[in-house]
């Protein structure tokens, strides 16, 4: 998997690919990671990215001009619709991160994860012009219903999200297999039923779900002691409660995960 990171402040993924899963994927060859510094793109000797909107407002806004230019020189070729270029089998996207972008969610880093290579458009300023999003982007991505001064970071936490979905990226395969969002709390607890109803509970299960609770050493801390069925030894019961547990988290901190007809 390649990711590219186009970019007008480089230095700033200087850090986060330094460090944890994405590092070690990097060092094993797993991915490659390439910051792209857009004002290479510039033709004045201002190296100018931006400029004022047209119709008036505030801010300024990222020219077409050295964004289009750097997905060519990335790709190596012309991008005249890049939405329609993978149309016989998409194999690399074209990201523009954006506040006005479709959710990011786990299902899209799944889809993500299937690909060769990612490009992303992180913007700046007021924002893109409009022509990348219908042009050269193959995606608008957001990552939440708030603004931040840029893409960076955003592009950072879906290059993280993805890589460790790869296979190998993990010490363990299973991890990206039961933590939230999966659609499972435990691979053990798809033939238990903490609800009395199997309609209910085939409702339940078809939404992803937050992660069960985590527990370690020690066992009693200022008075606050870990769940006797996880010290107990029985499996089928550790499994059992962390489906209860996983359901009660999900409905307490993320009910629009679960079907509405859920009952509490």
């Amino acid at each position: 998997m390649r990711f590219d990171l186009i970019t007008i402040f480089p230095e700033f993924f200087a850090g986060p690919l330094e460090h944890g899963i994405v590092r070690r994927a990097r060092e094993t060859g797993l991915v490659e990671v390439h910051v792209q510094d857009l004002r290479v793109f510039t033709k004045d000797r201002h190296r100018t990215v931006d400029d004022r909107p047209f119709g008036g407002g505030e801010g300024m806004v990222l020219k077409p001009e050295p964004l289009f230019e750097a997905v060519e020189a990335l790709l190596s070729q012309s991008v005249s619709d890049a939405p329609k270029l993978n149309n016989d089998g998409p194999k690399t996207a074209i990201v523009l991160m954006s506040a006005a972008g479709r959710l990011f969610n786990q299902e899209t880093a799944r889809r993500y994860a299937q690909l060769e290579r990612i490009i992303f458009i992180c913007g700046r300023y007021e924002g893109v012009d409009e022509r990348v999003a219908e042009h050269l982007a193959t995606d608008e991505i957001s990552i939440g219903d708030f603004v931040l001064s840029g893409g960076e970071l955003p592009a950072m936490m879906i290059v993280d999200a993805v890589t460790r979905l790869l296979p190998g990226a993990l010490g363990n395969e299973a991890s990206s297999q039961n933590e939230s969002f999966t659609g499972a709390a435990d691979p053990e607890c798809h033939t238990l039923h903490p609800v009395d109803s199997a309609s209910h509970q085939s409702s339940v299960t078809s939404h992803a779900l937050l992660d069960f609770p985590h527990y370690t050493r020690p066992a009693d801390y200022r008075g606050w002691s870990v769940p006797e069925v996880l010290i107990g030894g029985n499996h089928a019961e550790v499994a059992k409660w962390r489906r209860a547990a996983a359901l009660e988290k999900t409905h307490r901190n993320r009910p629009d995960l679960l079907s509405s007809g859920r009952e509490t």
